[in-house]
């Protein structure tokens, strides 16, 4: 059976939402996706094609894995009932960056500000957030549970999770918002430029074309924020020159003003 083949058997048996599969189209996406995140060309993705919960990304994991599709650096993860699927080791390198101090950019969008602003001080307390993912990932790796999702649990009960999903994701730059305020933000009719790293999927003749990345970033920080953006996307371009599965790697910019942003 040809590889893009076992990926669709694959999601349309473990990823149904009620009677509702995936489509062809969602699961070779989502087959992309995930081969992306195996390759370390991103640390997670977010699981957003359906109302799917993590055991389902489980057993779509464990099927990839039995077929010897994907390896097992990659763990399903649940933070507040969010599914994502992460590679340990590229996370644990981002994340051990954070705490040495070279994480992130933090920009606070807080509704109460007249505009977005870098934020060192939440740069500074996302530290502790870090610290205890890295302690319960660790824990989880040591009893070598790869074959059941890992919960977060109440520990995100006080994390801002834009702030976090930013971080995971590998996002060059992250959102903060005073969320003990307010979930709305400052965004409304801010330019904003929105970075695009799109890749080719090439198997048995095909070729599926995918997103990679999609981020955005105030456009008045743009210049504050270059050194981490370029650095990104150096890194991306070095990383995906190591492999040889995805091909045709693209990056562009293009800036945007929304009535309201939803993050």
């Amino acid at each position: 059976m040809p590889v893009e083949d076992l990926f669709v058997s694959a999601a349309r048996n473990t990823l149904r939402s009620g009677r509702k599969g995936l489509s062809v189209a969602q699961s070779l996406n989502l087959a992309a996706q995930v081969l992306t995140v195996d390759l370390g060309l991103k640390p997670a993705l977010l699981y957003d094609s359906n109302a799917a919960c993590a055991e389902q990304l489980q057993r779509y994991l464990s099927r990839l894995r039995s077929l010897q599709l994907v390896s097992r650096s990659l763990l399903t993860l649940d933070l507040n009932g969010n599914g994502l699927i992460i590679n340990a080791d590229a996370l644990r390198s981002n994340l051990e960056k954070t705490l040495r101090g070279g994480g992130p950019p933090v920009v606070n969008v807080s509704a109460s500000l007249e505009k977005p602003a870098v934020s060192n001080a939440q740069r500074g307390r996302l530290t502790g957030e870090v610290a205890d993912f890295l302690l319960l990932l660790e824990e989880f790796r040591r009893h070598d549970e790869a074959d059941k999702p890992l919960y977060v649990g109440e520990k995100s009960d006080d994390w801002n999770l834009c702030t976090i999903f930013g971080l995971l994701l590998g996002y060059p730059v992250t959102y903060w918002f005073d969320q003990a305020r307010s979930f709305e933000n400052c965004l409304s009719m801010t330019p904003l430029v929105v970075a695009t790293a799109s890749a080719a999927w090439q198997m048995d003749g095909n070729t599926h074309r995918f997103c990679l990345y999609s981020f955005s970033v105030p456009a008045a920080l743009q210049e504050e924020t270059r050194p981490e953006l370029e650095n990104w996307r150096l890194r991306l371009q070095e990383r995906f020159e190591q492999q040889s599965i995805m091909k045709d790697l693209s990056i562009s910019q293009s800036t945007v003003t929304l009535p309201s942003v939803c993050l």
